[in-house]
């Protein structure tokens, strides 16, 4: 697998992706309001989750937002001193449980969304670990689209991000500064930003008040001026491993200035 084609080398290309997308009401409305409103150009469904048919809904009459899986097997969260497991959908070290489960929520998403994902990623980056990581892989390859972090030519940034990596509160990281400085330091290439916008509190998640801090940065104009200065374009993942740039207008209504 290589990167999605459609930029040359050396352009700064970026695609801005929101995670958990159909998780709850909230986030469907921090995920869409980013992209209406703000830089946001994809995002990956948990497929799994109640609002994940409304997050559906949306992305069938809006091509131009990229749309993924993201791959939901457990989820973690640090106390005690360690990673302590907060749900698990299935054993992350069986592998054909594994297997089966990769291939019954692309099989979801395919039913939810009428067709194939844009990219595949996962919840808490699960899949960068055996066995989960063949698993993927292999879904990635028959559907010839990216995997975050293992596709060739595609960079990953999760710096955009309010917590440690032990969870603690980390809000200097969810700040227009701190995202105009991640672009200003971005290279050559096609490099994908990690993001968790939402709305609300109905998140039972370990990342909950962040989200709306993400939202407000997003979408703020000293963003946009940022990729302006650094001649950074917009991108989203798109079917047979392509770009969409966001400088169209094939969406019907979202904001893709």
């Amino acid at each position: 697998m290589t990167a999605p084609a459609g930029a040359s080398a050396s352009e700064r290309v970026l695609v801005v992706n929101g995670d958990d997308f159909g998780r709850t009401p909230g986030i469907n409305r921090g995920v869409i309001g980013a992209y209406e409103r703000g830089i946001l150009t994809s995002a990956s469904l948990m497929v799994r989750w109640p609002a994940a048919g409304d997050a559906a809904a949306y992305c069938r009459a809006r091509p131009g937002l990229g749309l993924g899986v993201h791959v939901d097997l457990a989820e973690w969260a640090f106390r005690e001193g360690r990673w302590r497991a907060v749900y698990q959908v299935v054993a992350t070290d069986d592998v054909d449980a594994v297997a089966a489960e990769v291939t019954a929520q692309v099989d979801t998403f395919r039913r939810l969304v009428g067709r194939d994902p844009t990219h595949l990623d996962s919840h808490q980056h699960v899949h960068l670990h055996e066995p989960v990581r063949t698993a993927v892989l292999d879904a990635a390859r028959t559907l010839g689209v990216p995997v975050r972090s293992c596709t060739a030519g595609l960079r990953y940034c999760g710096d955009f991000y309010g917590q440690t990596g032990t969870g603690e509160p980390w809000p200097e990281g969810v700040t227009v500064a701190n995202l105009r400085r991640i672009i200003a330091t971005l290279g050559p290439g096609v490099t994908e930003l990690g993001c968790h916008p939402g709305e609300g509190d109905d998140a039972e998640s370990v990342y909950r008040s962040e989200r709306s801090a993400e939202v407000a940065v997003l979408c703020h104009p000293g963003v946009r001026q940022a990729l302006a200065e650094r001649g950074v374009r917009l991108a989203a993942f798109a079917p047979g491993s392509q770009l969409r740039f966001r400088d169209g207008s094939d969406d019907g209504g979202a904001n893709d200035g």
